[in-house]
């Protein structure tokens, strides 16, 4: 068993199959791989002019565009591998990123697209590129957040709130299923 193999083993939800959910508007997923797509192409080519600051003796912004052209990379890698078929074993990573859920590809985008800002922060280019590979993650995570409740539950919320009623259902919990509500016993006597 190789090393990525048993890591992936490891981030593996226990207990859960990690097949997308279905409950994601295909224009949003649509949105996302497209802006992932010409995004990363956009940030290859804008992280190349952020290495021209060699010339003017700026070695953060060297590194923020090396590091801007890398996150571009994998990011097209990710979103569109039919653009790298000439590289060994993209099929295999795309795969299995499709895999994973919205969330670890949101992370994965979000802390690759923030370094370029810190190392070149008044680069025009480090904005414009590292801010297409953000957005991604961005909408990747609205995608993690699923859809929003319906328009009855919602006017039935904003309307006990208004009255000043307490809500007639306690919040779902997706992470913990048997979740109990808190309460204040008091200060403790001595």
């Amino acid at each position: 068993m190789s090393l990525t193999d048993k890591i992936s083993m490891l981030m593996a939800r226990p207990g859960g199959d990690n097949v997308q959910k279905d409950d994601v508007p295909w224009w949003m997923r649509l949105a996302g791989r497209a802006l992932g797509t010409v995004g990363s192409g956009i940030a290859i080519f804008l992280g190349l002019l952020n290495c021209m600051g060699i010339v003017l003796l700026q070695v953060s912004c060297l590194i923020a565009g090396i590091w801007q052209m890398l996150a571009g990379f994998i990011v097209i890698v990710c979103e569109a591998p039919c653009c790298c078929f000439f590289v060994d074993y993209v099929q295999v990573l795309s795969d299995r990123m499709e895999t994973r859920p919205y969330w670890n590809k949101a992370v994965l985008y979000v802390g690759l697209a923030l370094p370029p800002f810190f190392l070149c922060f008044l680069s025009m280019s480090t904005w414009f590129g590292s801010g297409l590979i953000f957005a991604t993650g961005i909408v990747y995570g609205m995608m993690a957040l699923g859809k929003k409740g319906s328009m009855d539950d919602m006017r039935t919320s904003a309307a006990n709130l208004e009255a000043g009623l307490p809500p007639t259902t306690a919040p779902r919990a997706n992470l913990v299923p048997n979740e109990q509500p808190t309460s204040f016993t008091g200060v403790p006597r001595t």
